[in-house]
C-alpha cells in the first residue's frame, strides 16, 4: 500500500502497475571488485573515471529494492576502498574517489548497516578527526568526503574510554595550547550542522553519539542544547540560510532525545518544547522543517513519560512459546483474556508537556504533506503506548475527530494513518471498534470533487491499509460482528475503484483478511450472489463458464500464494456457480493437493486446496443418488475420501520445517467435516474401509511428536467418537474406545501436554486395528528429540508392554506389527531412524525377554534382516549410531541370529568413519559385561582388554588385525576383504 499525496482525474490510469524481478545473490561481485581494483589507475583520466563511476553506480541501483543481498560483499568493498584512503601515498583524487564510491554504496544499503564496518579502534579518532579536519566544507565537488568522514567519525566515538585521556599533554609548545579532541569534535559537528549539502545529516548522526556519551553528556550537554536553541531563535523559515540552519539542528535535538538516556534528557525537555513552540514550525512551507517538528516533538513527548509498555494493550495471541503451547486444548488458539489495569494501578501523574505535545501530533495529522501526516500518525501510536487507559481513549476520540466532513481529505489520511497505527500496536481495544470501523468504511469510498478532478485516492488507499492492519492485529472473534462489512467494501474497491494503487491496496487488505479472518471468504460469495445470479438458484451460463475457467487456470500458477488465494476463491462460491462444475472443480483442487518436484514446497497452496475442498462439500451438500456434478453422492465421495487421506501422509520439509505439518492439519479438520457432515445426512455413504482409514489416520495423528497437531488430531477423533447426533458408522472398535477415552474422562484432558496425552493414546495399542498405525506415530516421538515427548512417551510404551508381558499371543502380535512398520518404512529416515532409537530403548530395557527363550525366533530373525537393509551403504552417522545400540540389544537372543548380529558389529568395528568405529568399540564394551552369555569367563578381559585399550581411529590395516583378533575370541569368521573390480 502506497502512502501518498495525489488526485486522481476521473477513470484516468496514471500509474501503470510496477513489475520486476526479485534477485537471488549480489551477481556482480567479481565485476565490481574490479572496478574497485581500477580506481587507482582511472583516478586521474576524467573520461575513464566517469565511466567507471556510471558502471558502479548502475549495479548498484540494481539493487535498491534488495538492499540485504550487499551485505555478504559489503565488508571487502570497505576495505578495498579504505586501504586507498589510508594509505599516505594516495593523491587527494583517489581518496575523493573513494569516499565517492562508498556514499554510492551507503545510499543503496543505509548507513546505519554501514557504520559497523568503519575502523574504530582508538588510534582511528585522532586520525579521522584530522582528517575531516583538513577538509574544505565549501567544496561543493568533495561532499562525499565530508559525509563519510564525519560517519565514521560517529562510530569512532563510540570507543569506551574517556576522551580526556587520548589529549595528553595539551601544551605543544610554549604559551601554546591544543584544543582538547572533545572540543574538536563538538566544533566540526556544530559547524556542519548548518551546511547545505549532504554533510549536514552526518554531522546530526554524529552529535547523537557523541552528545550521549557518559563522559561528554556531564561536560556538554548543557552547552550544545543552548547552541541549538539559541539556533532555532535567531533563525528563521523564510530565509535559505534560516530553513538550513533550523534543519540540521532539529535533526540533532531529535536525534540525541531518541537515543540519550531518559534521564538525562529530561531536565530540558520542557525548555526545548518552549523553544519549538516559539519557532511556530507548523506555518512553515518548508515540509522537511514541519516532519523535523512534529519528529522531534513526538520524542519530547516519549521524553516526559517512563518508557513502559501498556498493561491494558490489546494483544493478539501468546507471545511466549511455552504459554502458547499450553493455550490450545482442541486445535485452535484461543485468546488471552484482556487484563485491564485500574489507574489506581498505573502511574496517572502525566506531565504537563504531554498534553501540548498531543496537541502538536493531532495538529501534524491534517498538514498538508504525507511524510508530515505519516510522522505525526507514528508519534500518536508511541505516544498512546505510555499513556494509562483513559488518556489513550481520549487520543483515539481525538483522532476520530478528523473524519468529519467539515474536514480535508489531507485530515481523513491522517487519521486513517494514525488508526492503523493505534490498532497495529494493540492500543485500539476492540470496544472501540464499534465507532472506527464506521469511519473507515466512509474511507474506503471518499471521494471530493475538485473542479474537473477529484481527490481521496490517498484517503481510499490508507483506509485499506487500517483494514489490512486490523486483520493481522486482531482475532476472528473481535472483528466477526464487521468482517462482512469490511469485506464487501474491500471487494468493490478491489474491482471497481478507478485508481490502480487503491485497487492494488484493497485487493491486498482483502487477501489479509481472507486469511487471518475465517469469514471474510463469505464476501465474496455474497458479491457473486449479487452479480451472477440471473434466476434464483441460477447462474449466468457464460459467466459461470469463464469465472471458473479462469480460476481453475490459476490454480496451476507458478506462484504459491495465487494458488492459495483462488483455492479460498473456489471454495468460497455460492452453490448456484458449483452446479453443473463440481467434478471439474474438485479435479482442479485435487490436483493442487498432489505433491510434484517442480512445487513440492508449496505446502500453504495444499493446506488451501484442502480447506477449499471441504468448504465445497459443506456449499453443495449430500444427495446419496444425486449427480456427482452437483452434491456429494455415492459416485464421488470415495474420490473426495481419497484427496483428504493422501494428504495424511504429507510430511514435506524445508527451511521452515515441517511444513507438510499445516497440510496434515487441514487433511483432519477435513476429515472430520466431511464425515459429520454425512453423518448427519447420509451416513450411509460412509464406507467401513473409509471410516477405519479415518479413525487410524487420525489415532497416528495423535500419538506423533508435535504437540499442537498431535491436539488437533486428537480432538477431530474425539469428536467423531463422541459425535452429538446419531453415531458415525463403522467406527472400529467404538465400545472400546468409549471406554478407554470416555467423554467426562476426557474433557479435561490437555492434549498438548505429552504427560496427558501418551498414557492415553498407547492405550489404543492393545486393539488390533489401531496397532499398527498408533506404533507408526509412537516410534516417532519415543525415537524425537524434544525431551518432555520422548520422557512421556518411552514411559508410556514401556507401561503398555509391561502389561503384556505375561501374554505371549499379545508380545507376538506386537512384535509382528512394529516389524511391519519398520519393513513399510524402510529407508525413510523420518520413521526409520526414530524406530531404531525405540527398538534400543526396548531391547535395553527387557521388552522382548519372552524371545529369548527360543533359538532364532522369527522376530529376531526379521528385525536383523531389517536392520542390515537399512545400514547398507548408509552415510548417516545417526542411523549408523542407532544400529549399532539396537545390534548390541540383539545379542541377548541365542542361536545363529547371535553370531549374524556379532558379525555385524565386528564389520562395523572397521567401518570407513572412525567415529562409528569408537562407538562400536564402545558399546561392544557394555555389551560384553551386560551379557555375560556372549563371552565366555576365561575369554573376557581379553576382549575387554582388545576392545578398550586399541586406539580404534587410527589406519584401517592397524584396526583390522585388532578386529580379527576379536573375531577368533568370540568364535566369528572373520570377514573377507573383498577387492573391487579394477583394483587391480
Amino acid at each position: 500500500m502506497e502512502l501518498r499525496d495525489g488526485s486522481s482525474a476521473g477513470g484516468a490510469e496514471d500509474e501503470a502497475p510496477a513489475c520486476g524481478t526479485a534477485l537471488e545473490a549480489f551477481g556482480e561481485s567479481a565485476e565490481s571488485r574490479a572496478l574497485l581494483g581500477r580506481l587507482r589507475a582511472v583516478h586521474g583520466d576524467l573520461a575513464a573515471r566517469e565511466v567507471v563511476e556510471q558502471r558502479f553506480r548502475v549495479i548498484m541501483d540494481k539493487y535498491q529494492e534488495q538492499p540485504h543481498l550487499l551485505d555478504p560483499h559489503l565488508e571487502w568493498m570497505m576495505n578495498l576502498l579504505l586501504d586507498m584512503v589510508q594509505d599516505k601515498t594516495s593523491p587527494t583524487a583517489l581518496v575523493h574517489l573513494a569516499f565517492k564510491f562508498l556514499y554510492i554504496i551507503t545510499k543503496v544499503r543505509g548507513y546505519k548497516v554501514f557504520l559497523r564496518l568503519f575502523p574504530h579502534e582508538v588510534a582511528d579518532v585522532e586520525r579521522v578527526l584530522d582528517m575531516v579536519t583538513s577538509q574544505n566544507p565549501k567544496d561543493h565537488e568533495t561532499w562525499e568526503t565530508r559525509y563519510m568522514l564525519l560517519l565514521w567519525l560517529s562510530v569512532t566515538c563510540l570507543i569506551p574510554f574517556d576522551f580526556s585521556r587520548l589529549d595528553g599533554n595539551l601544551l605543544t609548545q610554549p604559551g601554546q595550547t591544543r584544543m582538547p579532541i572533545m572540543d574538536r569534535i563538538l566544533q566540526i559537528a556544530e559547524s556542519y550542522l548548518v551546511v547545505s549539502d549532504k554533510a549536514q545529516d552526518a554531522a546530526a548522526v554524529l552529535v547523537s553519539k557523541f552528545i550521549t556519551r557518559p563522559d561528554v553528556k556531564q561536560r556538554k550537554m548543557a552547552s550544545f542544547l543552548d547552541w541549538s536553541l539559541c539556533t532555532l531563535a535567531r533563525s528563521s523559515f523564510l530565509t535559505i540560510e534560516g530553513v538550513i540552519a533550523m534543519d540540521g539542528t532539529l535533526q540533532a535535538l531529535a536525534q540525541i532525545f531518541k537515543h540519550g538516556k531518559r534521564e538525562d534528557c529530561l531536565p530540558y525537555a520542557t525548555t526545548v518544547l518552549e523553544c519549538l513552540d516559539s519557532c511556530r514550525l507548523p506555518e512553515s512551507n518548508q515540509t522537511l522543517l514541519r516532519k523535523l517538528g512534529v519528529k522531534l516533538v513526538q520524542r519530547l513527548g516519549l521524553t516526559f513519560l517512563k518508557p513502559k509498555v501498556a498493561a491494558w494493550r490489546y494483544q493478539r495471541g501468546c507471545r511466549s512459546l511455552a504459554a502458547n503451547l499450553q493455550c490450545v486444548t482442541q486445535g485452535q488458539s484461543e485468546q488471552k483474556p484482556l487484563v485491564v489495569t485500574s489507574d489506581s494501578e498505573e502511574d496517572c501523574d502525566v506531565p504537563e508537556g504531554v498534553e501540548r505535545v498531543i496537541e502538536q501530533l493531532l495538529v501534524g495529522l491534517k498538514d498538508t504533506d504525507t511524510i508530515v501526516r505519516w510522522s505525526a500518525a507514528k508519534g500518536i501510536g508511541r505516544m498512546a503506548g505510555r499513556l494509562p487507559k483513559e488518556l489513550a481513549d481520549d487520543v483515539v476520540g481525538s483522532v476520530l475527530d478528523c473524519f468529519s466532513f467539515q474536514e480535508t481529505d489531507k485530515a481523513w489520511h491522517g487519521g486513517c494513518l494514525a488508526l492503523a497505527e493505534l490498532g497495529r500496536r494493540g492500543l485500539l481495544l476492540p470496544s472501540r471498534l464499534a465507532d472506527v470501523v464506521p469511519v473507515i468504511l466512509k474511507a474506503l469510498t471518499y471521494d471530493e470533487k475538485r473542479g474537473a478532478s477529484s481527490v481521496g485516492a490517498n484517503v481510499r488507499d490508507a483506509a485499506c491499509y487500517v483494514c489490512w492492519a486490523f486483520a493481522r492485529a486482531y482475532e476472528p472473534q473481535e472483528l466477526k460482528p464487521f468482517v462482512t462489512a469490511i469485506s464487501s467494501a474491500l471487494v468493490i474497491a478491489a474491482v471497481f475503484d478507478r485508481n490502480v494503487n487503491c485497487r492494488r491496496a484493497a485487493s491486498a487488505a482483502f487477501q489479509e483478511n481472507v486469511g487471518r479472518q475465517d469469514t471474510a471468504v463469505s464476501a465474496l460469495a455474497a458479491l457473486c450472489s449479487e452479480y451472477y445470479m440471473m434466476e434464483p438458484g441460477q447462474a449466468d451460463p457464460a459467466i459461470q463458464e469463464e469465472l471458473i475457467q479462469q480460476y481453475l487456470a490459476e490454480l496451476q500458477s507458478p506462484e504459491e500464494m495465487t494458488r492459495c488465494g483462488f483455492s479460498s476463491a473456489l471454495g468460497a462460491l455460492p452453490g448456484f456457480l458449483l452446479k453443473g462444475r463440481l467434478q471439474q472443480v474438485l479435479a482442479g483442487l485435487r490436483a493442487v493437493t498432489q505433491t510434484s518436484p517442480k512445487d513440492v514446497s508449496f505446502a500453504e497452496a495444499r493446506r488451501d486446496g484442502l480447506k477449499a475442498i471441504a468448504r465445497i462439500c459443506q456449499t453443495v451438500g449430500v444427495k446419496a443418488e444425486g449427480a456427482p456434478d452437483e452434491a456429494v453422492c455415492r459416485e464421488n465421495v470415495a474420490q473426495i475420501y481419497a484427496v483428504l487421506l493422501g494428504c495424511m501422509d504429507d510430511y514435506t520439509m524445508d527451511s521452515r520445517g515441517d511444513v507438510g505439518a499445516w497440510v496434515r492439519e487441514a487433511a483432519m479438520t477435513s476429515l472430520m467435516d466431511l464425515t459429520l457432515l454425512l453423518g448427519r445426512s447420509q451416513p450411509e455413504l460412509i464406507e467401513a474401509h473409509i471410516c477405519e482409514q479415518v479413525m487410524c489416520c487420525l489415532a497416528q495423528q495423535a500419538s506423533e511428536k508435535i504437540d499442537r497437531f498431535r491436539a488437533h488430531a486428537a480432538h477431530m477423533f474425539l469428536t467423531i467418537l463422541h459425535y452429538n447426533g446419531s453415531p458415525i458408522p463403522h467406527v472400529p472398535h467404538r465400545g472400546e474406545l468409549e471406554t478407554l477415552l470416555s467423554r467426562s474422562d476426557v474433557a479435561s484432558v490437555n492434549w498438548n501436554v505429552p504427560a496427558q496425552a501418551f498414557p492415553r493414546i498407547t492405550q489404543l495399542l492393545g486393539l488390533p486395528t489401531y496397532r499398527y498405525h498408533i506404533l507408526l506415530g509412537l516410534v516417532v516421538s519415543v525415537g524425537g528429540l524434544t525431551e518432555s515427548t520422548v520422557r512421556h512417551s518411552t514411559q508410556s510404551l514401556f507401561e503398555y508392554m509391561k502389561g503384556i508381558q505375561s501374554d505371549p499371543q499379545a508380545l507376538e502380535s506386537f512384535g509382528v506389527t512394529l516389524l511391519q512398520v519398520f519393513e513399510d518404512n524402510l529407508l525413510n529416515d523420518r520413521v526409520s531412524v526414530p524406530l531404531l532409537k525405540t527398538l534400543d530403548q526396548l531391547l535395553a530395557n527387557g521388552c522382548f525377554d519372552i524371545f529369548t527363550t527360543e533359538e532364532n525366533h522369527p522376530f529376531c530373525v526379521k528385525l536383523l534382516a531389517l536392520c542390515k537393509e537399512e545400514i547398507k551403504k548408509s552415510k548417516d552417522v545417526q542411523k549408523l549410531r542407532s544400529s549399532i545400540a539396537v545390534f548390541c540389544g540383539m545379542v541377548q537372543f541365542p542361536g545363529d541370529v547371535r553370531t549374524k548380529v556379532l558379525l555385524q558389529l565386528l564389520l562395523l568395528l572397521c567401518h570407513p568413519f572412525p567415529l562409528i568405529r569408537k562407538t562400536t568399540a564402545s558399546q561392544m564394551y557394555e555389551m560384553v559385561l551386560t551379557y555375560s552369555e556372549v563371552v565366555g569367563a576365561d575369554l573376557l578381559d581379553e576382549v575387554m582388554a582388545v576392545l578398550s585399550d586399541t586406539v580404534w581411529d587410527v589406519e584401517l590395516p592397524v584396526v583390522r588385525e585388532q578386529r580379527n583378533r576379536l573375531c577368533d575370541l568370540l568364535g566369528v569368521p572373520r570377514p573377507q576383504l573383498v577387492i573391487k573390480p579394477g583394483t587391480r
